[in-house]
């Protein structure tokens, strides 16, 4: 049995990749009380780093889905990994705005290479039938960075008594998990020495079109990607979907500060519970879509109700939220939305390998990345405005964001099955 499974080492190693890309980005969040104090830095400071942080992360994305593309899951990770865990050995050295927002550059283009490098990962290591599961799986290390991203930030603070020691400590985690990938990881499913004959006919057979039985060849250029409108619906999906995220990694940490003035020991209590809700919802919306594909529904069928399901659960959360009178109950009902995001964002994430063959997915994932960090760039502007009285009016544009969502998917996706070369056009006509 443990022949045929080598493909969830894989996934295993890059979910394992996210935890540590989420604790490093998550750092500077949990650790600002202390650094503004220390350098005399504002809350509008915080937004313009984070803000440099989410441009760069948004190039960077563009960026990695062709340097993934064109070199390979292999070494795209290895060259992502390298930078950002340097990068943030950096912030150590920060003295300023100019200087914290330099290393975040740098930190945001390469984190951004995990996100196009994992769609294109699952898309070449695994059946289409398993793709959301396995994305689930890969989604729910950001999950898991979140939920000891806090503990394990503050932890480090206490004992080593400097935030400077804590981002040295976090930053050499990145070095440490190069060496198991670059052992395990030697080449695509087509001729890993590791993998059995059986999973590899497994991997590579279940690749096809799960109603024509039809290899996915589809791999267009550049401008034909984005002359599809299935390809905007899912760059128009991310664009909605990814602030929802980004409004509780960026600034639940001054939502905890600001409206229940806790201390980073508070923050690190409380700020991981939402995390937990994102983590069983990676894997909820990956067992459920995988368990309606078995069942006998379509793919299309399948993506549509998932997402939808994911979508209602953040919109009702979300509103509840702006009615949350203590911190415990706040972080329960962001825990229901990361929940309901994680159950839509893995299904969103596997739409590029449904349309188009492997040579073309990291590309489709980078632009679909991009326009999700421009997006996030826009709520961080607007949330210290719209927040100067509470936070109630940026749950209120989540919630609208979450009905956007759905909407991009269901309008312009009409069927979510491989596109014909010739006409662009799912590859045939069948029943949903």
């Amino acid at each position: 049995m443990l022949r045929n499974r080598f493909r969830w080492t894989i996934v295993a190693l890059v979910a394992v990749a996210t935890v540590i890309n989420y604790i490093d980005r998550g750092a500077l969040g949990l650790l600002w009380p202390e650094i503004s104090q220390d350098l005399g830095m504002s809350k509008l400071d915080y937004a313009i780093i984070l803000n440099v942080f989410t441009f760069a992360y948004a190039f960077g994305q563009t960026l990695f889905g062709k340097i993934f593309d064109w070199i390979g899951t292999r070494l795209g990770f290895v060259l992502s990994i390298v930078v950002w865990s340097a990068a943030t050995i950096l912030h150590a050295f920060a003295r300023g705005l100019f200087s914290f927002a330099l290393f975040r550059a740098l930190l945001g283009v390469s984190e951004a290479g995990n996100w196009p490098g994992a769609t294109k990962a699952n898309a070449e290591w695994f059946p289409i039938r398993e793709r959301a599961l396995a994305q689930g799986i890969f989604n729910s290390g950001a999950a898991i960075g979140g939920i000891v991203s806090a503990p394990v930030v503050a932890y480090l603070f206490v004992f080593l008594e400097s935030w400077q020691a804590t981002f040295i400590a976090i930053g050499a985690l990145g070095f440490l998990w190069l060496v198991p990938w670059l052992i395990v990881y030697k080449t695509g499913p087509e001729a890993h020495p590791w993998l059995s004959a059986e999973e590899r006919d497994y991997i590579l057979t279940g690749q096809r079109d799960l109603e024509t039985n039809e290899v996915v060849t589809y791999a267009p250029s550049a401008g034909e990607i984005l002359s599809r409108k299935e390809s905007w619906g899912v760059i128009l999906a991310s664009f909605f979907l990814d602030p929802i995220w980004w409004l509780f990694v960026g600034w639940l940490p001054l939502y905890l500060a600001e409206t229940y003035g806790f201390g980073v020991a508070e923050i690190g209590l409380y700020g991981w519970v939402p995390y937990v809700g994102a983590m069983f919802g990676a894997w909820f919306g990956g067992i459920l879509a995988q368990n309606r594909i078995k069942a006998g529904w379509s793919v299309n069928r399948t993506r549509k109700s998932v997402i939808a399901l994911g979508g209602a659960i953040m919109l009702v959360s979300l509103l509840l939220t702006i009615q949350a009178s203590t911190p415990l109950a706040a972080v329960l009902l962001m825990a229901a939305i990361l929940f309901g995001f994680q159950t839509a964002v893995g299904n969103i994430q596997t739409l590029p390998s449904d349309f188009y063959s492997g040579k073309s997915v990291g590309t489709l994932a980078g632009y679909a990345g991009t326009a999700a960090k421009l997006a996030v760039v826009g709520l961080n502007f607007l949330i210290p405005i719209i927040t100067a009285d509470s936070y109630a009016p940026a749950f209120a544009v989540g919630a609208a964001l979450a009905i956007l969502t759905v909407a991009s998917v269901f309008f312009l996706c009409p069927r979510i099955k491989p596109l014909n070369p010739k006409t662009g056009r799912p590859s045939a006509v069948t029943p949903s």
